[in-house]
């Protein structure tokens, strides 16, 4: 039923465990699900301190700390993810449970976090939302560790995996798009007032949609991942019990995880404070001097950047996932030098849709770029996680998803939580003690060297950092093909084991 016959250079007989497409594109919904909470939740700095009454750099600090727990949480969850094995398989039960933890947390905390700051003081307020978020952190776990460790079993095929860059990349691509679009050109100027941009009418509207789309979203990812959570598609296909010192193992002698967490977790960092809502403000709000730019432009850009992630995804199956993150990352560095280069020299208000100028069409094109390359390279990230998976099994035996897509989970949101921090303290460092910059804030040299380090300088020492640790990264596409003849070979004998074991209790029998 999963199985295929391909021919392979390392192995002429090798059966690569493949998926039907649809069930890639499917599964690849769970990460865009798990996306919109968290896309939501990062506007919770202003609900906080708009209504809440909570300071700007404690809000960040808070956030920050909170985003270490999730670290914390993430090998916990794997490693149960790993013994878990039951009538609904592996990955199921926490994609479902983490769906409904994240559903109960935001609702409360969007709802009740400033009623309790108002009705007892800011202290409980603070305590309130602490104790809700880290609910919602667990939840939030469960599902995204699932996104990283379920593909590995879905298929092994070195030409297939990087369908799920393809699709994941796409659905990111749309929903980065959409929902600054949303936010910018249609909620905030319906609800925004003369003092804020974030009111709770904006809030009302938003949770319930954030829950209703992720629980759709969530739906078809079970539907897609179904019929491959089975035993049989776990690593050598037997299972095994893990000791501490198999998960302490994992980190000090699987070179290509650490070499992958360095890269990706220098990435994140940079992206988070680059996509951050304050940051956004800034860029297009008031250095452009139009916020609904953010929205308009990601729109336009949509449909190239959709065809730069589709080649991409054609790219890494064809010369492998190595070389595709490689070229993603000089392809962003060179863009995104470029964009800031132009707002640096050139004037930003003169973008605008309706003033069609070289500044218009420059910062388009190269916009288009940059969302295409940068999150083709997002999505490549999260099919080597797979490959880290089955190195795992090649060095040691042991069929270790959880624990490997949680452990790089730990280290990526450990180093990543400073993103909120970042972008707290460097908008503070300027004025904005007390308060966030809105789109009624005048244009200073500060805001706009700030505003632009965030934006593209911080992005690219990034990605400057992920090539240099892909460097020491050897899972290239021949090396992937030579670990999955391995694991084949390893199936094989355990069924010939078994196949042997079944003969002579026949015989034993019948004498």
């Amino acid at each position: 039923m999963t199985a295929v016959k391909q021919v392979d250079n390392g192995h002429p007989d090798i059966q690569y465990n493949r998926s039907k497409i649809w069930q890639i594109a499917f599964f690849s919904l769970n990460n865009s699900a798990t996306n919109i909470f968290l896309l939501c939740t990062n506007l919770i700095s202003y609900y906080l301190v708009g209504y809440a009454g909570l300071a700007t750099a404690l809000v960040g600090t808070i956030l920050t700390l909170m985003r270490m727990f999730d670290g914390i949480t993430d090998p916990i969850i794997g490693a149960l993810i790993d013994k878990t094995n039951g009538k609904i398989g592996k990955f199921r039960p926490y994609i479902i449970t983490g769906y409904v933890i994240m559903t109960f947390a935001v609702a409360i905390m969007y709802n009740f976090t400033h009623r309790i700051s108002e009705a007892f003081g800011t202290g409980a307020g603070y305590g309130f939302f602490v104790f809700m978020y880290a609910i919602y952190i667990v939840g939030y776990t469960c599902q995204t560790a699932c996104t990283k460790a379920g593909p590995a079993c879905m298929t092994n095929d070195p030409k297939q995996r990087p369908l799920f860059s393809a699709f994941d990349s796409t659905y990111t691509l749309i929903l980065l798009t959409s929902f600054p679009a949303l936010i910018s050109m249609y909620l905030i100027p319906k609800y925004q007032t003369a003092t804020t941009n974030y009111t709770m009418e904006l809030y009302a509207f938003l949770v319930p949609m954030t829950i209703i789309a992720a629980g759709i979203l969530t739906t078809l990812a079970l539907i897609g991942i179904w019929a491959k959570d089975i035993p049989e598609n776990f690593g050598t296909g037997v299972e095994k019990k893990f000791k501490f010192k198999d998960y302490a193992q994992v980190i000090a002698k699987n070179r290509p995880l650490q070499m992958l967490i360095v890269s990706a977790s220098t990435d994140k960092i940079s992206g988070l404070a680059a996509s951050n809502a304050i940051t956004g403000i800034m860029i297009y709000g008031i250095i452009m001097g139009d916020n609904t730019l953010q929205g308009k432009l990601s729109l336009i850009t949509l449909v190239p950047a959709f065809f730069l992630v589709q080649f991409f995804s054609q790219y890494a199956r064809k010369l492998g996932i190595r070389r595709g993150l490689i070229t993603t990352a000089w392809g962003s560095i060179i863009v995104y030098a470029a964009m800031w280069a132009l707002l640096a020299v050139g004037n930003p208000q003169n973008i605008g849709l309706d003033n069609i100028g070289f500044m218009t069409i420059a910062y388009l094109v190269l916009w288009s770029l940059g969302q295409g390359i940068s999150r083709s390279s997002g999505g490549l990230t999260i099919n080597a996680i797979s490959d880290v998976t089955d190195y795992e099994t090649y060095r040691s035996g042991n069929y270790m998803p959880g624990i490997i897509g949680t452990l790089f989970s730990l280290v990526d949101k450990l180093i990543s939580s400073l993103s909120t921090t970042i972008v707290s303290l460097a908008v503070a460092a300027i004025g904005f003690v007390d308060r966030q910059p809105t789109t009624a804030d005048p244009l200073t040299p500060q805001i706009f060297w700030v505003a632009t380090i965030l934006f593209f300088g911080l992005p690219i020492l990034g990605w400057l950092a992920s090539v240099v640790a892909l460097k020491f990264y050897e899972l290239t596409a021949e090396r992937m093909q030579e670990i999955q003849t391995h694991i084949f070979e390893i199936k094989q004998k355990h069924k010939e084991e078994e196949l042997a074991q079944i003969i002579a209790q026949s015989q034993k029998k019948q004498d």
